[in-house]
């Protein structure tokens, strides 16, 4: 079965964090639910630096901090304050609008860090674009682990391998961490939707063919199979397609150009709520 699609990375300088964009690329658009794809670092900050993401707005998804080192600090429009370390989930739903920042968290800051992660962005289905916001934080150990031969796995959202996420999302998605281990199979089967396959580090093939490092690989029609030529840590992405496309401009995303072009005046106009402890954000 042939990849339908391979995106690379595209390189972006986020004030002295460089990502990797993976979606939304030129041709593809949504994978699943996904609609925004983020590689971020990795990075060795010094002491004395760090990320300081200032509040901005979204509407019409929910936004997914998963990190492989480091921590980042998340407050939000409705009074949250977290931080966020590796193998926990800070997942944000956005709905009819919510404001937020991401900053290096204090003792981080102070003693330098070594920071890598992903950020992935999941249109909510029609019916939920204006649900109320909300923010849920599920700590590493709720989170459900897939240990077998050869396979570790965390399930962030969905379900996969029997295993099913605390996390809830209104549409059909998978969504997980993998390492394997060299020689190790991995059925990717048609059920569960779009399939995408992004190479965080090692070595990998999916139906045969060569995964580049910060490339994302998706398969075909069909069941599909992955396999690590060497110890691997893989991201995979996907679910059910969602029926109307989605438009994306800056933070926000909708599958009505109107409701997005509202949300740029609101912002504008200084209609979406502050984030508490924040006296800062981004213009647009």
């Amino acid at each position: 079965m042939a990849i339908a699609a391979v995106i690379p990375g595209r390189t972006r300088d986020l004030g002295g964090l460089t990502v990797a964009r993976v979606l939304p690329s030129p041709g593809f658009r949504q994978l699943g639910p996904f609609v925004f794809f983020d590689e971020m670092g990795p990075a060795e900050f010094a002491p004395g630096t760090g990320i300081d993401v200032r509040p901005h707005p979204h509407i019409g998804l929910a936004t997914i901090t998963w990190l492989f080192a480091g921590a980042l600090g998340h407050r939000d429009s409705l009074g949250s304050v977290i931080d966020i370390h590796p193998g926990a989930v800070n997942w944000m739903t956005a709905g009819r609008g919510i404001v937020h920042s991401e900053r290096t968290p204090p003792g981080p800051r102070e003693q330098g860090q070594y920071f890598h992660g992903i950020q992935a962005w999941v249109a909510l289905p029609v019916s939920h674009e204006e649900c109320e916001p909300a923010f849920d934080h599920f700590p590493a150990a709720a989170m459900p682990r897939v240990s077998e031969f050869g396979l570790e796995a965390v399930v962030i959202a969905g379900t996969m391998w029997g295993r099913t996420s605390p996390v809830n999302f209104p549409h059909p998605i998978i969504y997980a961490e993998v390492r394997l281990a060299a020689g190790t199979r991995l059925p990717l089967p048609a059920g569960w939707g779009d399939r995408g396959v992004y190479l965080v580090e090692g070595a990998a093939e999916l139906d045969g063919e060569w995964i580049e490092r910060g490339t994302l690989a998706v398969a075909g029609d069909g069941d599909a199979e992955l396999l690590a030529t060497a110890d691997a840590l893989l991201m995979i992405a996907g679910g059910a397609p969602l029926p109307e496309p989605r438009h994306l401009e800056w933070n926000f995303v909708s599958h009505d150009p109107a409701r997005i072009a509202r949300a740029v005046t609101d912002w504008r106009e200084g209609r979406f709520p502050a984030v508490p402890g924040e006296d800062e954000f981004i213009t647009y």
